[in-house]
């Protein structure tokens, strides 16, 4: 420790297969390992890293060993979709703390994820902004004293232009997100909602309250992050600029708040806050995590793999953005639910969703019943 601030040493580090990024931090940090998803970016790395100790490891394996590391006490997990939840399962079950900012490992696999942290000691802490301003909203309070969680959305590019024909909708207006920037895959599952959707479950798992106690309602200034209404009729709400640093830095250094030089948000300089319900017919990917909580077990890690493969299917052009709700929907209600016992059952699930809305991208390109981001019906 130094003064108020916790000092950081970075033991590993892991990328999909931005060697040129992942280098320049080796070089900075000086990790002990460097863990590349993509198992042909190691020769690459090791070439870039040069004579530096860092030991190059690769492939899902390789990104376990840098979760689970033996130095290694505090994980920040941020690899986006399913890829993340091998990982993240590792880093849990070995004890570790796990800062999480990948949604989806929660989402497919929420109860074996938290059983795993109850019987290795390994504790989850939420780096999603909604879920971080939650975490915060809850300190010191009781889940009988909660009457709901209330997730904020931002509403997406596409809030409060009622006139816009989304089924015309191109990626790149998808793509531009008012208030964040993100990665493509999540600033589109915000445009659909389907980002909320996921929320909705995630913050069951996270927070121990049923699919009913947690709801959504559209704040397009992004300035509170999330609330929460209390059975004596209070609210309590969290609200920042909208940086990701601020719930990284919570998270890092939890139970402990410590002083940031991050920007600050003057109450006197705020916006006009408004809040209203989200518009699920236009927007009918928000409905599926309820539904998928309601189905249960296998059918969150069925929504999810569907909507990654219906994300890649609008990104490339071959269907439309209002086919991403429908393939969702589609493919979630042909998968009877099965119980989830290992992380076998949510890998096989997941394997059947791709394959499924693979399939129904393909059955909706060849009948001409879907149309290029920007044709026309």
């Amino acid at each position: 420790m130094e003064g108020d601030h916790p000092r950081f040493r970075v033991v590993s580090l892991a990328a999909r297969r931005r060697v040129d990024v992942l280098a320049a931090q080796v070089r900075a940090f000086g990790p002990e390992i460097a863990a590349v998803g993509d198992e042909a970016a190691a020769g690459p790395l090791r070439a870039a890293i040069g004579s530096a100790p860092t030991r190059v490891v690769a492939g899902a394996a390789g990104l376990e060993e840098a979760a689970t590391a033996g130095k290694v006490d505090l994980v920040l997990a941020a690899i986006v979709g399913a890829a993340g939840l091998a990982p993240t399962w590792a880093a849990v079950r070995a004890g570790r703390t796990v800062a999480l900012a990948n949604k989806e490992a929660l989402v497919m696999a929420g109860e074996l994820m938290l059983s795993a942290a109850r019987d290795g000691g390994g504790l989850l802490l939420p780096v999603d902004s909604e879920h971080n301003a939650l975490h915060q909203c809850l300190r010191g309070e009781t889940a009988s004293e909660v009457h709901r969680l209330v997730l904020t959305a931002s509403g997406g590019p596409f809030c409060g232009r009622p006139e816009l024909d989304l089924s015309t909708v191109r990626p790149e207006e998808a793509l531009r997100h008012p208030t964040w920037e993100m990665g493509p895959k999540i600033t589109i599952d915000s445009a659909t909602l389907m980002n909320k959707a996921l929320e909705v479950i995630e913050a069951h798992h996270l927070f121990g309250l049923p699919a009913e106690k947690i709801s959504v309602v559209v704040h397009p200034q992004s300035i509170i992050h999330s609330m929460v209404e209390f059975v004596d009729g209070s609210f309590v709400c969290q609200l920042g600029a909208t940086d990701m640093r601020h719930p990284i830095q919570y998270a890092l250094t939890w139970p402990r708040r410590v002083p940031t030089p991050l920007r600050r948000v003057s109450p006197s300089a705020l916006p006009e806050l408004v809040f209203k319900d989200p518009d699920t017919d236009r927007f009918p990917c928000l409905r599926f995590g309820w539904e998928a909580l309601e189905r249960g077990g296998t059918a969150p890690a069925v929504l999810n793999a569907a909507n990654e493969i219906a994300v890649e299917e609008f990104l490339s052009g071959r269907i439309s953005f209002t086919d991403i709700a429908a393939l969702n929907g589609a493919v979630m209600r042909a998968h009877p639910p099965r119980a989830v016992t290992t992380l076998d059952d949510v890998m096989a699930a997941d394997a059947w969703a791709r394959a499924e809305a693979r399939r129904a991208a393909q059955d909706l390109e060849h009948s001409g019943t879907a149309h290029p981001a920007g044709g026309s019906r």
